[in-house]
């Protein structure tokens, strides 16, 4: 599920700071990027079995390279989405209680405050 209108779309960041602000609120790059783009996870677990949800923040380089760490890093529109294991990540907004929306919307906000100082 897109998680639309919180204003963190189309930001742009070093990706130095971005790693530092995005780690502060557990939204963990780890290995998920390519010389070209990142992504930024949030686990939240669940009591249902073999379901864990994420949030997802992607982005991608404008400039430089993200290997060297000198990218300029593009954020996208962030998602929501449920995993069932072994079979997958479903993204549809059938899967989400409002509690679970609302509480990604204010974890998302909140990274967004603090790293607002470092927008390019």
């Amino acid at each position: 599920m897109k998680l639309e209108n919180l204003g963190i779309e189309d930001l742009t960041f070093d990706l130095k700071p971005l790693d530092h602000v995005m780690g502060k609120h557990a939204f963990i790059r780890a290995g998920q990027w390519d010389y070209d783009r990142v992504t930024y996870d949030y686990k939240i677990g669940s009591t249902e079995k073999n379901v864990t949800y994420y949030i997802r923040i992607q982005g991608y380089a404008i400039e430089g390279d993200v290997d060297r760490g000198d990218a300029v890093i593009k954020l996208m529109t962030p998602l929501l989405g449920k995993h069932y294991y072994p079979h997958g990540i479903e993204y549809g907004e059938e899967e989400f209680s409002e509690n679970l929306i609302e509480r990604a919307n204010k974890l998302i906000t909140k990274a967004k405050e603090e790293l607002i100082q470092y927008k390019k």
